[in-house]
């Protein structure tokens, strides 16, 4: 079964052999209250409704052999041409280890769009005619493998939704996070002053915004030192660059 398609202003497609996983986490909390607001809006679609035998079987062996199935490829593009409107501008991802890294600059332009069509990889994957005809963008979240592209789609649609105007408390509330800056963020406090013997940074309780923010600064560069050794060689070149 096919949810209806998507009618807010950033709509998401989902196609899916499990489309009972969804929305999963994002029916709780910031994104289940957007969704309900109609801030953004899901659309599910059951690859295996499009199936074209009465086993209604969506995947087949390897052609030149080995292990495992790979999901066919005209299966696979009927439940595209389902989800795609006239005139669609929604990029189409595709979830799949073999992907480019998601990063948060490309999160950021996603919410800014209309909105995506997700595909979730099973198996050894969708067939390589499906990728080139339908100019998939591949996406992965890291170098691991998960049991499809399920899990990945709910990471993305999480990190891309928060961004959505309205979705957040604050408008400030996603400037100073994460990869924002191309740094890790700095480390939080809050109330008790003291706890198991430690003490709140005093710099943050002087009343001194511009102390804090160096401290702040000082603390996600040293973060991110320590961490990411290829985000720290990215921001220094380009702070070099700018200098």
């Amino acid at each position: 079964m096919s949810t209806d398609a998507p009618d807010s202003p950033w709509s998401a497609s989902v196609l899916t052999l499990y489309p009972e996983m969804f929305p999963g986490p994002l029916g709780a909390s910031l994104a289940g209250q957007a969704l309900r607001r109609r801030i953004w809006s899901l659309q599910t679609v059951n690859i295996r409704d499009f199936a074209t035998d009465k086993h209604r079987k969506v995947d087949d062996t390897p052609a030149g052999g080995g292990p495992g199935m790979v999901l066919r490829a005209d299966v696979a593009d009927l439940a595209l041409e389902h989800v795609l409107q006239p005139g669609e501008r929604r990029p189409i991802l595709y979830l799949t280890p073999r992907g480019r890294p998601l990063t948060q600059k490309r999160v950021k332009e996603l919410a800014e769009g209309p909105g995506i069509v997700l595909f979730c990889g099973r198996f050894e994957g969708v067939d390589e005619r499906l990728v080139e005809a339908r100019q998939l963008e591949e996406v992965s979240l890291g170098d691991f493998v998960l049991s499809g592209g399920e899990i990945a789609a709910l990471a993305l649609l999480d990190a891309a939704i928060r961004l959505l105007p309205g979705v957040m408390g604050k408008a400030e509330s996603g400037v100073e996070e994460s990869f924002s800056g191309g740094l890790l963020e700095y480390p939080h406090y809050t109330r008790p002053r003291l706890w198991r013997g430690r003490e709140i940074p005093p710099v943050l309780l002087s009343g001194d915004h511009g102390r804090i923010a160096a401290w702040r600064r000082e603390q996600a560069e040293h973060v991110t030192r320590e961490r990411r050794e290829d985000l720290w060689a990215a921001y220094r070149a380009r702070r070099d660059e700018q200098e």
